[in-house]
């Protein structure tokens, strides 16, 4: 990472506490609209307890099913050759 890039976390990381007082100040002025209210609030619970996980859907591409077979291989290494028997290679 440069050196600039470095710095500038550095810069804003020394703002955090002042950028979440802000976000708090938003979030309860009744002056704010509501948007910006529940956007504040957003962030800041964002920011406390990370995002939450996005759900995988199952497209008909078979991504999800692409998905399952991975996490297979990765518990069951041994029954890759079983589980390959009969089917094609995933290009």
């Amino acid at each position: 990472m440069s050196k600039t890039i470095t710095e500038i976390r550095s810069m804003a990381r020394s703002h955090t506490k002042t950028a979440i007082n802000t976000l708090v100040g938003v979030m309860r002025s009744p002056k704010a609209t509501h948007a910006a209210r529940v956007s504040a609030a957003n962030a800041i619970l964002d920011r406390g307890w990370g995002k939450p996980p996005q759900a995988l859907e199952n497209s008909e591409d078979g991504a999800l099913e692409l998905i399952h077979r991975i996490e297979r291989v990765i518990v069951h290494p041994g029954d890759v050759d079983h589980e390959q028997e009969g089917e094609t290679a995933v290009e």
